[in-house]
């Protein structure tokens, strides 16, 4: 395995990834620094290993921050964290498409006065945003299938675990899934 494809999966201090989506990776070069900064802890290891003329190690795969990082309180207003309140999902016809497929479409069109804000803004597809153009839902007979809601950092975290990375370490499995189903011993 080269060490490009050993990222460590970064725990806050209580256990549970920083983000889910984007997942919380750092390369193996931060870890090993945060490592000897003293500011993580090691829970799990590849078995690769670096090495200098003095030392070596193998590196982690899972590390957890010494000091707890609380989330933040409101989540940035961007078209990714609105595509992932949507989760990935046109608001209109309820399809899901990857994220380069999706736009954002103002429910009050911006020439109507609408504004650019969670409560104004829902994911939508293109065919989907050029079909409803600049009228109101009254108008176009297309409402949103949520009424569009500033949703909590906890809120995006959630929409988050239900889109996996493409790559998952066995060692990360614990600490992504606590919901899952235990298989019976």
């Amino acid at each position: 395995m080269s060490l490009e494809n050993c990222p460590a999966l970064v725990l806050n201090a209580d256990f549970r990834p920083l983000s889910y989506f984007p997942l919380s990776l750092w390369s193996w070069q931060e870890t090993v620094k945060a490592v000897f900064l003293d500011r993580v802890n090691i829970i799990s290891e590849y078995d690769e290993r670096v090495h200098s003329p003095n030392w070596e190690m193998r590196l982690p795969s899972v590390i957890s921050l010494k000091e707890y990082i609380p989330a933040a309180r409101r989540p940035a207003f961007t078209r990714f964290n609105v595509f992932l309140r949507d989760r990935f999902s046109c608001q209109y016809c309820n399809t899901a498409y990857p994220s380069h497929e999706l736009t954002f479409d103002h429910v009050i069109p911006r020439s109507r006065g609408g504004r650019t804000t969670w409560t104004n803004v829902v994911t939508a597809c293109s065919s989907c945003n050029l079909l409803k153009g600049s009228r109101l839902p009254h108008e176009s007979g297309m409402y949103p299938r949520w009424r569009p809601l500033q949703p909590t950092t906890h809120a995006l975290q959630e929409n988050g675990r239900g889109f996996p990375p493409n790559f998952l370490h066995q060692s990360w499995r614990d600490f992504l899934y606590w919901d899952t189903e235990l298989d019976p011993v």
